[in-house]
């Protein structure tokens, strides 16, 4: 109930930017900051770090199991930069047969097999420090080269090959 709450005062606040006329506009600067200091109670800092004309911060919060699935993830990636912020629904999927995070953007579904536990390079290591803070919390933000004992532990090979495949999206209405 408390995500409905904090995600309908979200809407709201980014909305309030476009509702108002012209001379009581709140500018788009004005209405990030605002959304900033609303950040979600649980959300766990995955990246910080300094960026063109302030800081960057990657974020995820309100992990969910899928009640069918035990090795499907749901969780909120929040993306923030000086300029921007963006709140996006991903899907990752834990099972050492098949690690997979799904992403999307507006034209796009990225589908990207991971190897946990195996090379981890400037390329791929979002993709795994999103799926290690899904899919073992307790690790969140720990540095993914790190990992390959834990990895072993769990029964990932380590030796998986990484690809990604990409898929036009659905038009969102």
């Amino acid at each position: 109930m408390m995500l409905y709450k904090r995600t309908f005062l979200l809407s709201i606040l980014a909305m309030s930017c476009f509702t108002l006329n012209s001379s009581e506009a709140i500018e788009r600067k004005d209405v990030i900051e605002r959304m900033k200091k609303l950040r979600p109670s649980d959300l766990v800092i995955l990246i910080r770090k300094p960026d063109l004309g302030g800081e960057y911060v990657l974020g995820m919060y309100s992990v969910e199991k899928d009640e069918l699935d035990p090795d499907l993830r749901r969780f909120k990636l929040w993306q923030e930069s000086f300029d921007d912020l963006n709140i996006y629904s991903e899907t990752v999927r834990c099972s050492p047969d098949e690690p997979i995070r799904v992403k999307r953007d507006a034209t796009s579904i990225y589908v990207r097999r991971l190897n946990p536990g195996g090379e981890v390079t400037k390329v791929n290591q979002e993709d795994h420090l999103v799926w290690w803070a899904a899919c073992e919390p307790g690790l969140a933000g720990a540095d993914p080269t790190t990992l390959r004992q834990a990895a072993l532990a769990r029964g990932y090979t380590t030796g998986l090959v990484e690809y990604q495949e990409v898929l036009r999206a659905p038009r969102r209405r």
